[in-house]
Parts: C-alpha cells; structure tokens; sequence
C-alpha cells in the first residue's frame, strides 16, 4: 500500500473544477427544455517565464484592439475591456447563443522581480501578448568557483 500525502488544496481545486463543469454543462429542466446559464466573460491566460522575462498570453477572440486596455499600477497588471455582440440583422434569426460577451477585467500580482516601466503588449490574431522583463538584480548569473 502506498502513502500518499493529503493536500487540501489539492482537494479544494478538484471542487472548483468539478463546480466548474457543472455550471458550464446545459442542464434539463422544464420538461426537458434547455436552460444554459453562460457566466460572465473572462479571457482564459497562459503565463510563462524564461530567464529574461515573463509572458502572459491572454485569449481575446472577436475583441478589437481598441476595446482592450493594460494597466500597470502598485505591482497589479490589469487587463480590462469589452466583447461587442453582433448587431442583429433585420431577417436573422438566432437559435442559440452560448458565447458571452460584454465586458472583462483580469487583474495579476506581479513578482517583484517586474520592472514594470518594461511591460509591453502585442495583439495580433486574437491573442494578447504581455511581456513582462525581469529587473537586472533578479536575472540569474553564474559565479565561477575557484578551486585550489
């Protein structure tokens, strides 16, 4: 038998993605009609490090570059703005609509080791780039070690 150590945190993760699941399915309900509750919209991240730099990587499908806007203040990157719906055509019907939109805020506590005079953006093709640089004294460097 193997012994595994409990992690709580662990555990509260698999609730919130069980929970999270839950409330992304349709659920059945009056005599089998389809309710779908879409939450409110938020850009899903990926977030990366090198050694010179972090990158936020931040999903904006159908989002002009006019409609976002990055801020940096007191080591906080907030990413807000808006997802415009289509207008609707004259002769258009819509049967379903499961996408959200309106508008979005993600905030990040940035490391210290951010210059935050640094931070630059790119959007192209629907995906926002941040490039966070880390400040000189945090860079790795090798010490040579002298032996004798």
């Amino acid at each position: 038998m193997t012994l595994v150590r409990w992690d709580p945190f662990r555990e509260l993760e698999e609730m919130s993605d069980r929970l999270n699941r839950a409330f992304a399915r349709p659920a059945l309900r009056n005599g089998g009609k389809e309710h779908l509750t879409v939450a409110d919209w938020v850009p899903t991240v990926d977030i990366s490090e090198n050694e010179g730099e972090y990158l936020i990587k931040a999903e904006l499908p159908e989002v002009k570059k006019e409609d976002v806007k990055v801020s940096v203040e007191d080591g906080v990157l907030t990413l807000s703005g808006e997802r415009r719906q289509e207008k609707e055509e004259k002769g258009k019907k819509y049967h379903r609509v499961e996408r959200s939109y309106g508008s979005f805020v993600r905030s990040f506590s940035l490391p210290e080791s951010v210059d935050e005079s640094g931070v630059k953006a790119e959007y192209k093709d629907g995906v926002l780039n941040l490039h966070l640089p880390k400040t000189e004294k945090v860079k790795p460097k090798a010490i040579e070690v002298k032996v004798g």
